[in-house]
């Protein structure tokens, strides 16, 4: 039997972050939304207006045996730059900050251990947040797989 889990990434605009991770063989869904903020049920104006204190994030719905967290946490820190605050790429402001919020206390370890690891590239102190996800509430459809509708939509993830 195979078994999911669930964890929580913001790495930025949540639009190109979505199609990474949808790339990612282990993954089996991934829905974009706002985590960790303080206002209940956000929109994206909000959000972008510095309103919520929520992060653009992606929930992740992933299987450990093919894709164990580590793995998958690695595969995260190439596409953000971990010492950036509140930025990534053009986009800048709160709602752009990275982020690993977990769903389950028991991968709390594995996440601490990784950006531990990750530590040891910088001389800067990482800016990655990682604590227990609070709250995520679903971006409106319209951010949903937003590159696939827009293909030309900007991204700061570069596929090539």
């Amino acid at each position: 039997m195979q078994t999911e889990k669930t964890i929580c990434l913001a790495g930025g605009c949540f639009w190109g972050c979505q199609k990474y991770f949808d790339l990612i063989p282990g993954v089996v869904e991934t829905t974009v939304g706002y985590a960790n903020g303080h206002t209940p049920n956000p929109v994206y104006a909000q959000v972008k207006r510095h309103e919520t204190g929520h992060a653009e994030s992606v929930m992740i719905r992933y299987r450990p045996e093919l894709l164990p967290l580590d793995t998958l946490l690695q595969k995260y820190f190439a596409v953000i730059d971990p010492v950036s605050v509140n930025r990534q790429g053009e986009d800048v402001g709160d709602q752009y900050r990275t982020g690993i919020y977990w769903t389950d206390e028991g991968d709390r370890e594995t996440v601490l251990s990784a950006l531990q690891r990750l530590q040891t590239q910088y001389a800067q102190p990482l800016a990655v947040e990682a604590q227990p996800l609070r709250c995520f509430y679903d971006a409106e459809e319209e951010h949903q797989k937003y590159l696939e509708k827009h293909p030309d939509g900007y991204c700061h993830i570069h596929f090539d």
